[in-house]
């Protein structure tokens, strides 16, 4: 064989690749590394099981899913939120779908704006179960309002609950870890902890702390290999997080939108899950065209913004109008499908 034709097959085997590559891409609900971790990667089924996770905002959404499909791996669930009724309920679900027992599951009411209980809570946790393999910072509030017509509170509590309140709980679990040397961290942050998005500039900046505290955290931990760290970044899913998003005043409710055409909650938390039994350290969960912006904001952020600026102003006329805000990314995904 000529080299001349090792080098053409060589450029064709390329092409290919690259094809091949872009086909997974505009077919792809996560990013490349993660869907590739679901395909050839570890099984959350071997990985994940007898363990001890403490979820925080498992009354609903992603916490309360995330309660369903780890009972189902077994091991023991601490599951915390404000509503201590909707825990309740979280948990007869647990039960009822899967093989673990009452005592199996703690319910633990848990404010993460009162950083003066995390301690406590952690030592019940401790307590109850000895050990906290995986804790997972669930808990947050978004936000739907400008800028301008938004009181300082609101921003406030947005970094309170979002960010300071995910650090307080972290810091009082990190040194059992640290103890035990092992451990891992999941923080669930959002595309929007990557990107920005108009109507939700409180929301997005809490989530880029969380992205800076925790890449931090992570490099100060290298010497404690034991202890790993999962980021994750959903885009749109089905939940209640709109129905509870905050507004331009803390006492006033948001209007709940239609959610069906968001990607299913359990397909996020299935993904999550790979996520976790993997030990990748950052994912993307959402499909396009929010996972191609974040791809943008990543590699191309001059454009991203600009592109970014310009999809704002509709949400903002859609939002000033009484429509859904994500009424373009609605109709792409109506179209899709």
């Amino acid at each position: 064989m000529s080299w001349e034709l090792l080098l053409w097959l060589l450029a064709l085997c390329a092409l290919i690749l690259s094809l091949v590559q872009l086909l997974r891409f505009l077919r792809a609900d996560a990013d490349l590394t993660l869907l590739w971790a679901e395909w050839q990667g570890r099984r959350p089924e071997w990985e994940l099981t007898d363990m001890v996770v403490w979820v925080t905002g498992a009354s609903s959404g992603i916490g309360e899913e995330l309660a369903l499909q780890l009972s189902k791996l077994g091991g023991s669930l601490v599951l915390s939120a404000r509503r201590a009724q909707e825990l309740e309920r979280v948990k007869r679900r647990c039960l009822e779908n899967s093989n673990l027992k009452e005592k199996d599951i703690l319910v633990l009411p848990l404010d993460l704006t009162d950083t003066s209980s995390h301690e406590a809570a952690t030592k019940a946790v401790l307590q109850e179960f000895g050990k906290i393999d995986i804790l997972v910072n669930n808990g947050g509030r978004s936000q739907r309002s400008l800028v301008l017509e938004t009181n300082l509170d609101v921003f406030k509590e947005l970094i309170n609950l979002n960010y300071l309140g995910t650090v307080s709980l972290t810091k009082c679990v990190l040194p059992h870890m640290v103890e035990r040397k092992q451990g891992k961290i999941v923080t669930v942050n959002s595309v929007a902890g990557i990107a920005s998005v108009a109507l939700s500039s409180g929301y997005c900046a809490s989530k880029h702390a969380l992205r800076g505290f925790f890449n931090a955290l992570q490099g100060e931990l290298m010497k404690y290999p034991g202890i790993t760290f999962c980021n994750v970044y959903p885009g749109p899913v089905q939940s209640d997080i709109v129905k509870n998003a905050l507004t331009e005043e803390l006492t006033k409710p948001n209007k709940g939108m239609d959610q069906s055409y968001k990607m299913p909650t359990s397909r996020c938390v299935r993904l999550m899950l790979i996520s976790m039994a993997n030990d990748l350290k950052e994912v993307w969960i959402s499909d396009h065209p929010v996972l191609l912006g974040a791809y943008l904001w990543q590699y191309m952020p001059t454009w991203a913004l600009w592109l970014t600026s310009r999809l704002g102003k509709k949400r903002i006329q859609n939002f000033e109008n009484g429509l859904d805000p994500d009424l373009p990314y609605k109709f792409w995904k109506t179209k899709k499908d």
